[in-house]
């Protein structure tokens, strides 16, 4: 009885690891990059908002593994992912944000440098950041922004550090004004 409880204990926590290291994917394709992106209210969506992405081919990591760019009859489909960033601010306020990752983005067709993702809003979840190289007064206080909260960050930084790209980059981090 007690060989049958280890092996099944063994095989429980062999995929328990094997799920838990599985959380990102990390590959290379055509993104939107949302971590610097502004954001506004869709009409007649509360738990929505565009963001304005930009447009990038490389590596990149995010929870569900590199798609194809796929045309629809909105125009071209990317989905937005994570690249490493040098610095940010944390922010602990109420405001409300955009969580990105893994969110479906239409590539503009006037300017296919950038895109518009469909972002949810998000709020209440903890220490968040914002990606900038510079703190001001307003950092935490203006506008709608595509950001994660300082869990999220650690999280797929210490993914990417296991992974050949996209390497992180030492992070420089800011305290709220």
């Amino acid at each position: 009885m007690k060989k049958g409880f280890f092996i099944f204990f063994l095989i429980i926590m062999t995929f328990h690891i094997t799920t838990f290291a599985s959380k990102f994917y990390s590959c290379k394709s055509q993104y939107a990059l949302c971590t610097t992106a502004k954001c506004n209210p869709i009409a007649g969506k509360k738990d929505l908002v565009s963001c304005k992405c930009d447009v990038k081919i490389g590596y990149s990591a995010a929870t569900k593994q590199c798609q194809p760019v796929k045309e629809t009859s909105q125009g071209k489909l990317i989905y937005s992912r994570y690249y490493p960033v040098k610095s940010y601010v944390t922010c602990s306020n109420d405001r409300l944000w955009a969580w990105c990752l893994d969110k479906p983005c239409l590539i503009d067709k006037k300017n296919s440098s950038k895109a518009s993702c469909a972002c949810s809003v998000v709020s209440n979840l903890g220490p968040y950041v914002i990606v900038t190289d510079k703190n001001t007064l307003k950092t935490c206080t203006t506008g709608v922004i595509s950001s994660a909260t300082i869990d999220q960050i650690t999280e797929i930084t210490n993914f990417l550090k296991t992974q050949e790209q996209p390497k992180p980059f030492p992070i420089k981090v800011y305290r709220e004004k």
